[in-house]
């Protein structure tokens, strides 16, 4: 019996922005895993809670939240080799993972260690960085403007670098490194064109521009930078009181 391993992207955190196909596939299977810190619940779960039942067998993986990479390594082959089991008994395995699978996401450790063994079938979900210009009201590129995604923890020179490639800039994993891409931007002139999202499409989200943050910012947080030809700056409604 041949069984198939999904990859569900659930959405950036509203529960209604989940495909319409990764919701039938969810409602479907029997067995769903999904990624967890090991400090905390699992997003990705939170996001679909109500519409898990019961009767649905749940594989947490618990991943720890250090840079080295060696403890996550072990515990996505000991996940991969318990769906794995699933599989082999003819049981479909669906891996949540917020936002999209492969944006960023976790179900890639699983994916590159049970293709070619399984079927799989990758469900495509809304990413934070489609959210975050959605609930900013702004656009994220156009014409022939070059996009890039930047990670945080690169340093000023990468970053820099990047930078002068770039006519829109989105930073992700910000979280601890807020006030050091902060003072960056500010130094290349770019702070007032740069807005903040934090929780994109949550109830508690917060929009405003980056030079009024004064606090921290979570995990869930982007930057977005616009510097190309497009007049969108003006007509932004980030200049006010944080929101």
């Amino acid at each position: 019996m041949t069984a198939t391993l999904y990859g569900l992207g659930v959405g950036p955190g509203d529960p209604e922005l989940i495909t319409v196909k990764a919701l039938r596939i969810l409602q479907r299977v029997k067995i769903i895993a999904w990624p967890a810190p090991d400090d905390g619940v699992s997003f990705a779960r939170s996001i679909v809670e109500q519409y898990i039942t019961p009767d649905q067998l749940e594989i947490p993986i618990i991943v720890p939240m250090k840079v080295e990479r060696h403890p996550a390594k072990d515990v996505y082959d000991q996940a991969a080799r318990l769906i794995a089991s699933h599989l082999d008994a003819g049981s479909d395995v669906a891996v949540l993972c917020e936002g999209d699978p492969f944006f960023y996401g976790s179900f890639m450790y699983l994916y590159e260690r049970l293709e070619g063994k399984y079927p799989c079938e990758i469900v495509p979900g809304v990413s934070s960085l489609m959210a975050s210009a959605s609930v900013l009201q702004r656009p994220l590129a156009a014409r022939n403007d070059v996009l890039s995604v930047i990670p945080a923890p690169l340093s000023d020179d990468e970053i820099e670098a990047r930078i002068a490639q770039s006519d829109a800039i989105a930073f992700i994993k910000v979280g601890r490194h807020i006030e050091r891409i902060k003072s960056l931007l500010e130094r290349l002139g770019l702070l007032q064109s740069a807005a903040y999202v934090e929780r994109a499409s949550l109830p508690n989200q917060r929009i405003f521009p980056l030079a009024q943050l004064v606090d921290t910012a979570p995990y869930f947080s982007m930057i977005l930078v616009y510097k190309g030809g497009e007049d969108w700056i003006s007509s932004l409604n980030i200049k006010g009181e944080a929101r």
